[in-house]
């Protein structure tokens, strides 16, 4: 098997899982990020300046929060790295860990949630330029369904590694 950087006490599944995660989202923001260039991923390119700072910026801060997710099986999920004022060195609450993950992947599963409905419902643009650009923005896009309950799985392991309360077996 590969060598995927975790802590020593968590499976091989939950190390590959959480690794997963930013993987998943990296699609999704380099077609965003070939959007705001103009390059033909749509019909349509961002038109103008704010509204491409607005695109490139969702890429940067979709792809720190699914990084965010290597701190449930990492040193710095567990003990706050020294070099972040005021919380350095401190103990990660697992509390906080879990109910941060999951509050996120509850906040993912609404957004994934309204896409679905407004598409069923009609409600934008529909097809954003030809068949190859929609299959291309499909391709990108659909990995992301598998950001909330990757998270999840992630979340509810780091639990009961830091529970004394629940053995490890995942």
């Amino acid at each position: 098997m590969p060598k995927i950087r975790a802590l020593p006490n968590v499976p091989y599944r939950v190390a590959v899982a959480a690794h997963a995660v930013p993987l998943i989202t990296l699609p999704s923001g380099l077609w965003r990020l070939a959007l705001a260039a103009g390059l033909p991923v749509a019909e349509d390119s961002v038109p103008d300046w704010g509204q491409g700072v607005y695109v490139v910026m969702l890429s940067v801060v979709s792809e720190a929060l699914a990084l965010l997710t290597l701190g449930l099986v990492r040193s710095w999920g567990e003990v706050v790295p020294a070099w972040v004022p005021v919380l350095g060195g401190r103990r990660v609450r697992p509390a906080a860990a879990v109910t941060a993950a999951l509050a996120g992947a509850a906040g993912l599963i609404a957004v994934l949630g309204w896409a679905v409905y407004a598409s069923a419902a009609g409600l934008g643009e529909g097809s954003i330029g030809s068949p190859a650009q929609n299959a291309l923005l499909l391709v990108c896009y659909l990995p992301l369904i598998a950001w909330p309950p990757l998270l999840v799985y992630v979340a509810v392991a780091y639990h009961r590694r830091r529970s004394a309360l629940v053995p490890v077996r995942v």
